[in-house]
């Protein structure tokens, strides 16, 4: 099983995207500094979770996450988890 994972930084509520078949393990090694672009916004919480049958739907997905349409709908969702209301 594959999954898509979003995470948001408590420090600053930015986000980043992945697919791992080991999420658990994932996040710890991002908020451990294992992370180049990660360890910088440590820490980390997980906000989305989608599981896939195969790598490649997972990565279909993720990269739909990485587009505009995709990032502005994760943006809705930190702004919803942070308790501030959704863009109009």
């Amino acid at each position: 099983m594959w999954f898509v994972y979003i995470i948001v930084s408590q420090k600053d509520n930015i986000h980043y995207s992945g697919i791992s078949q080991d999420v658990s393990k994932r996040l710890d090694r991002q908020n451990n500094e294992k992370n180049r672009f990660t360890k910088g916004y440590m820490p980390w919480i997980l906000l989305y979770l989608e599981p896939f049958h195969n790598a490649a739907d997972a990565r279909k997905r993720e990269k739909y996450f990485k587009s505009g349409v995709g990032r502005k709908f994760i943006k809705t969702m930190v702004k919803n988890c942070a308790g501030s209301p959704p863009d109009r």
